[in-house]
């Protein structure tokens, strides 16, 4: 390094002194011997080869094979908008305990009878135990008895859509006479 480039550097160095760190840079750099290159590269050779120290300058390289992309949103336009049908009918997740775990389909009616003032009907299921019903009763997951006279029952099932609208079906179970199927 030349004199004049060590003098423009210690100018330079004067604005830094106001740093610590770099005040003691400053002196560590003024102290280096001045010389001709030659010296410093007898210096440099003279290094046992332990010391000396390789950089390597590989470029970093973003893959973006098999990874998604950082600068698109989570969230786009077609998933908040998915077309969800708002007629269909949602199901509730809850234990289903005593006649709820019985659809009206898979019951036959097999008697009515009046116990006091109140109607009491009989059902059956398919491996032919027996059960009874009043009005009330909540049987399958939607329906609840909600009349019984002398030859049927009455099961009003509700559904409720994703819109909130209310569905109301009737299931009427009919007592078969003996002989009928």
């Amino acid at each position: 390094m030349t004199i004049m480039s060590r003098i423009i550097t210690i100018l330079s160095l004067k604005q830094m002194i106001k740093n610590k760190v770099f005040f003691l840079l400053a002196l560590a750099y003024v102290a280096i011997p001045v010389g001709s290159n030659a010296t410093a590269t007898k210096a440099e050779s003279s290094l046992p080869p332990a010391l000396t120290i390789e950089v390597k300058t590989d470029a970093f390289e973003y893959q973006l094979e098999n990874r998604p992309d950082p600068f698109v949103p989570f969230i786009t336009e077609k998933a908040a908008t998915a077309s969800v049908d708002m007629n269909e009918i949602i199901e509730p997740n809850k234990q289903l305990t005593g006649m709820q775990l019985f659809e009206p389909g898979q019951l036959n009616l097999v008697a009515l009878m009046q116990m006091g003032a109140e109607d009491i009907a009989m059902v059956e299921d398919f491996t032919g135990k027996g059960y009874i019903l009043t009005e009330g009763t909540k049987i399958g997951r939607r329906g609840v008895v909600k009349n019984i006279s002398p030859n049927t029952v009455v099961i009003e099932e509700t559904a409720e859509t994703r819109a909130g609208k209310k569905i109301v079906t009737q299931v009427v179970m009919i007592l078969k006479k003996e002989g009928d199927e």
